[in-house]
């Protein structure tokens, strides 16, 4: 049964209250089974997103386990839930989803779908979410493609990713819907033709999610977030290469957390922290220093380079420089959105002035 509890926004006195969303997808391989899984790090991979679709759940246990090791690192609340036992034969996974509590609340209609010509063989599991700061309602579905022997197994269910579309439609009619999941199939396939055909397009077209056996290397584009193009508009999109933020070698990353590298999107302005890599210089943002020329100052940069900021955007740009003086960074705690969790992301970005981090 899902369950969910409706947040209030968690931030001291906010000025104005500024909505941005990351969606993310990830398949945490084996999630539940015991294989010695690094849940610290894969909780502080996740802690990346605002609401994640998880695949290879391999017991539902697993997931509430995450969820408090969210609460512990970020400091903010977290909820999740999960679907039944999906799957033929002996083999069976779960789908979950986790959501931060001061960003996105659960709607309703979390459901499995029943396919009619029974072809998949984990049926896909949707809900309705909400950003609490906007109001906006939207359709997140969770799908995890059946591998099989040859690329042709895909294929049928990719099809019906078509009709399954169509029916998240009639069910929660002008309500934008994304399909997030491991599809084992990349995106440019000619199997794609159906679903889009009905208007839906993928998040990710370039790049690779697939941790290969090689250190540093990655081998297939499967994991994606396919969108509805015509009530959505991504802000920024892409593929978060975890062993870079956790500084380990690949052949670590699959063993202890997953082989498979979280892809996200944005929405509302939201943008993805910038990931260090292994020696330490960003592979996102602007400035690797903290210090000299090219820091962002709270007090003194424009709104353009405060935006530039992990999830801070336009909105919360304007927020700061509304609420100058600041005496540091640690009372960005009062605009609408930053808590605890996100403003350890803005100090260890390497993005703001030696003196301010």
């Amino acid at each position: 049964m899902p369950r969910y509890l409706l947040a209030g926004l968690l931030a001291l006195s906010p000025l104005t209250v500024s909505a941005d969303v990351l969606v993310g997808s990830w398949n945490i391989e084996h999630l539940g089974w015991n294989n010695d899984k690094a849940m610290p790090q894969v909780a502080h991979v996740a802690n990346h997103f605002d609401l994640l679709a998880v695949q290879e759940l391999m017991d539902p246990a697993a997931l509430g386990a995450l969820e408090r090791e969210l609460e512990a690192r970020s400091g903010e609340a977290w909820s999740s839930m999960a679907s039944h036992a999906l799957g033929r034969g002996a083999y069976e996974e779960h789908y979950g989803f986790l959501w931060r509590e001061s960003e996105v609340a659960y709607e309703d209609g979390a459901v499995v779908f029943i396919d009619h010509g029974d072809v998949f063989s984990r049926e896909p599991y949707s809900a309705r979410f909400r950003d609490l700061a906007t109001g906006d309602r939207f359709t997140l579905a969770n799908v995890h493609v059946v591998y099989g022997e040859r690329m042709g197994d895909r294929l049928p269910e990719i099809a019906a990713l078509a009709d399954y579309w169509q029916w998240l439609g009639e069910i929660a009619p002008q309500t934008p819907r994304l399909l997030a999941g491991d599809f084992n199939l990349p995106p440019d396939h000619p199997g794609w033709a159906p679903l889009r055909a009905l208007g839906a397009v993928p998040a990710i077209t370039e790049g690779r999610s697939t941790l290969s056996t090689t250190a540093g290397e990655y081998s297939s584009l499967y994991d994606n977030l396919w969108y509805d193009a015509e009530r959505l508009a991504p802000d920024d999109r892409g593929i978060l290469r975890f062993p870079a933020l956790l500084s380990l070698d690949h052949e670590a990353a699959r063993d202890r957390v997953s082989d498979h590298a979280p892809v996200y999107l944005a929405l509302n302005g939201a943008r993805l922290p910038p990931v260090p890599a292994a020696g330490g210089a960003l592979l996102a943002g602007s400035a690797a220093g903290g210090s000299g020329a090219n820091c962002i100052d709270l007090n003194a940069s424009d709104a353009t380079r405060l935006a530039e900021l992990p999830h801070v955007g336009p909105s919360r740009a304007a927020d700061i420089i509304a609420g100058r003086p600041w005496r540091g960074p640690a009372e960005l705690t009062r605009i609408g959105g930053i808590g605890e969790g996100r403003l350890g992301e803005i100090r260890h970005s390497g993005l703001l002035c030696g003196e301010q981090g």
